[in-house]
């Protein structure tokens, strides 16, 4: 299951309130905490305490995977 465009597009990081980037609906990414957010059946988890750290390798591959929220109409 993919993660909706328009639901991607108001998803923002528990810790920061800042946007995600959505990682081939594997799961979202907040590179300025530098946390990993698993996405599980489709579905995002945000919770602070299942996310992880991403080291300097993972980040650096994990912001070139990334796909950025596209723009929703109203």
């Amino acid at each position: 299951m993919s993660v909706d465009a328009r639901l991607h597009s108001i998803l923002a990081c528990p810790q920061d309130k800042g946007p995600l980037l959505l990682i081939q609906d594997e799961l979202l990414y907040n590179p300025r905490l530098r946390r990993v957010y698993p996405i599980e059946n489709g579905i995002p988890v945000l919770l602070i305490d299942d996310a992880r750290d991403a080291d300097e390798a993972e980040h650096a591959d994990i912001v070139a995977r990334a796909v950025e929220p596209a723009a929703v109409a109203d």
